[in-house]
């Protein structure tokens, strides 16, 4: 059987790239398809399946610039011929699920979350004082296009996968579909409890874009005073350093050591935006540090209130400081936080979303040992 994977872009290792590597591992004989690839920034795990990127990778600027062609997207996307294969395998948060299948073909999506961008947090990228006048005019002409498109091919799919319950919950609004839920996976080799010292700053892991909502955290911990380093990249960083107070300090991407330190030696992470899943928050976890998060999305099904961390419930910077006064009081074992992050293991997700699979090829009539046999 010849499968194809799509994942919309390859310029860093995120917490969707995470997922595709352990895909990589259950079908290392796949092809594998991307909008944009930047092989200087992915792991060797991906750069060995020689990824195939679309026409978009040799637009001019299409490497600084490509979140700006959103809506050529859908165009690109369905360009890749998909007509060889049996099997197509989409990991999607933004187009990749929209390739173009016959009927006979197999169609599976892993669904990080439906297009943010044009549906519950298109005010967020495209809306306020903040926001680029043309980039925001264009958005307002290609929105609605954007949503069919978006609801069109989602009847492409011949089943979902959600990375958590909250996104079952926008497939079926958006989508009209069902979706079965297998939780990404953590690296619990690499994030690991370190015997080193505590230190007093709290910590921020994420890129630096409108959703994760870390202008909440900036204004936070500049208001009180307290330390929080802020690791990760974006195009809200430059605005949000201008803002930022002594107290804030932006360390940009850093490496995995890099990070696992840093996790060791923070108080706790913070985690201000609502996710979809959020993989930073169990990476923490896994290096025994509690999470203060937003009481919504992927962190209620991550972050156990009480004993891995603890929720503020409304986005304002009042809640979050609150939640940052309460926790002083507090105190967290790291063993009980690291055996929860232990359940959400790679061995735990490759297992689950070897069964799904093979469940879903079943159903259509296709039988296979294990997907490492296709």
């Amino acid at each position: 059987m010849k499968v194809a994977l799509v994942h919309d872009w390859l310029n860093g290792m995120r917490g969707g790239e995470k997922v595709l590597e352990v895909v990589c591992d259950i079908f290392p004989n796949a092809d594998l398809y991307t909008l944009f690839y930047e092989p200087d920034f992915v792991s060797d795990k991906i750069r060995r399946m020689e990824p195939r990127p679309s026409v978009l990778q040799r637009f001019p600027f299409a490497r600084r610039c490509y979140r700006h062609l959103l809506p050529l997207y859908p165009w690109a996307v369905e360009r890749f011929d998909m007509s060889s294969y049996d099997a197509v395998i989409s990991l999607s948060h933004c187009a990749a699920k929209g390739v173009r299948v016959a009927e006979r073909q197999i169609h599976v999506c892993y669904c990080f979350t439906p297009m943010r961008y044009i549906w519950d947090q298109y005010g967020l990228y495209f809306e306020g004082p903040n926001r680029r006048r043309l980039q925001s005019l264009v958005m307002r002409l290609c929105r609605e296009r954007l949503r069919s498109w978006d609801v069109s091919t989602a009847q492409r799919v011949s089943r979902f996968i959600a990375a958590s319950m909250a996104v079952t919950h926008r497939i079926a609004r958006y989508y009209n579909r069902e979706a079965a839920v297998v939780h990404p996976p953590v690296d619990t080799d690499r994030f690991r409890p370190l015997d080193v010292k505590q230190n007093d700053y709290f910590l921020i892991v994420a890129a630096i874009v409108p959703y994760k909502r870390i202008d909440l955290a900036v204004e936070t911990f500049s208001r009180m005073g307290r330390r929080l380093l802020v690791a990760g990249d974006g195009p809200e960083r430059s605005r949000l350093e201008r803002r930022a107070g002594r107290s804030v300090r932006f360390l940009g991407w850093v490496s995995d050591e890099q990070l696992v330190e840093l996790y060791n030696g923070c108080r706790a992470l913070i985690f201000p935006g609502e996710e979809d899943f959020g993989i930073t928050a169990l990476e923490a976890q896994a290096c025994g540090r509690p999470v203060i998060a937003l009481r919504r999305g992927g962190a209620l099904e991550t972050v156990v209130e009480g004993r891995t961390g603890l929720f503020f419930s409304e986005q304002t910077s009042e809640a979050l400081s609150q939640a940052v006064e309460s926790f002083d009081s507090l105190s967290f074992d790291r063993t009980v936080i690291r055996a929860h992050a232990e359940k959400f293991g790679r061995d735990r997700f490759r297992r689950e979303l070897e069964k799904t699979i093979l469940g879903i090829l079943s159903e259509h009539g296709l039988e296979a040992t294990s997907p490492t046999a296709l």
